[in-house]
């Protein structure tokens, strides 16, 4: 039996990892054992996301990587997102992803001319979402600068609402001694986010020996 390593993605908080738990059970109805289930909240712009690079280092020859969409594995630039596919086809593992890659055909036993003109489709196939998923991204970016810069003409933006939820996960990860990886593969966020809250956070603290009010 196949091993399956799962990957479960979202932007923000605000979304509900558990509209994507229908994965593991058509997963299995395939017919493949599931070896890991790796969640995160975290852009798909991004490449350097914990659990992503947790996920790819644990690749075994033979495992199939499973997403409910392209666009959960990667919103970046083309010839970045390719490198990430590459990635994981180096450790030897498969891509399965409806309407690109289907469990149909990584099962399909097909041989020669049959099979190049398959292997052929789903690559053009794969480029086309990648591009796809890069152009969604960049079209809700340019959609949110006109939103901004349209509230602040009618004098009514106030700002990013800043996460403070993320911040105080943060902060008392990194007080109680956790290193800034850590921190951020546990908080769900960037190493460099981490960085930027511990700054802020160590910044405001008074100095020391300073005499409290």
């Amino acid at each position: 039996m196949h091993a399956a390593r799962i990957y479960i993605r979202v932007s923000t908080d605000a979304q509900d990892l558990t509209r994507q738990a229908g994965i593991e059970s058509d997963t299995r109805a395939a017919g493949y054992y599931i070896a890991g289930v790796y969640r995160e909240k975290a852009s798909g712009a991004r490449a350097d996301r914990p659990e992503l690079l947790r996920l790819i280092a644990d690749l075994q020859p033979g495992d199939v990587v499973v997403a409910e969409k392209i666009d959960r594995i990667s919103r970046l630039p083309l010839a970045e997102a390719e490198q990430l596919i590459l990635s994981i086809r180096a450790k030897g593992a498969k891509l399965a992803i409806p309407g690109v890659v289907d469990w149909s055909d990584l099962a399909a036993g097909t041989e020669g001319v049959a099979r190049i003109v398959l292997e052929s489709v789903q690559e053009l196939l794969l480029k086309l979402a990648l591009q796809m998923a890069r152009d969604d991204y960049e079209t809700r970016r340019e959609r949110q600068r006109q939103g901004v810069e349209l509230a602040k003409a009618a004098g009514k933006y106030q700002g990013r609402i800043p996460d403070r939820a993320t911040h105080q996960r943060i902060i008392a990860l990194r007080a109680s001694g956790q290193s800034i990886k850590r921190t951020a593969a546990l908080a769900g966020c960037s190493e460099s986010q981490v960085k930027r809250i511990w700054a802020l956070h160590l910044a405001a603290l008074p100095p020391a020996g300073a005499q409290q009010p």
